[in-house]
């Protein structure tokens, strides 16, 4: 899920709790897809809903701050 994408889901509605959970259960699929072959079986890690929520909170924070310094 890229920046943009977790702005515009946030932007309609959704909390940043519900994105959260998005967020990792997306981005565990693609390591999961990544280590089903035995060459790269060890890369990558998944991450935690901890994890997930302060990667959201840092975009929804770094939009906000960019949004607010335009307006000035």
């Amino acid at each position: 899920m890229t920046d943009k994408e977790i702005i515009q889901k946030w932007k309609s509605g959704l909390s940043k709790n519900k994105l959260s959970e998005i967020y990792k259960r997306e981005y565990n699929m693609q390591i999961r897809i990544i280590r089903s072959t035995v060459r790269h079986r060890h890369d990558g890690k998944f991450i935690t809903s901890y994890d997930a929520l302060k990667k959201i909170e840092q975009v929804i924070y770094k939009y906000l701050k960019e949004s607010g310094e335009r307006t000035q």
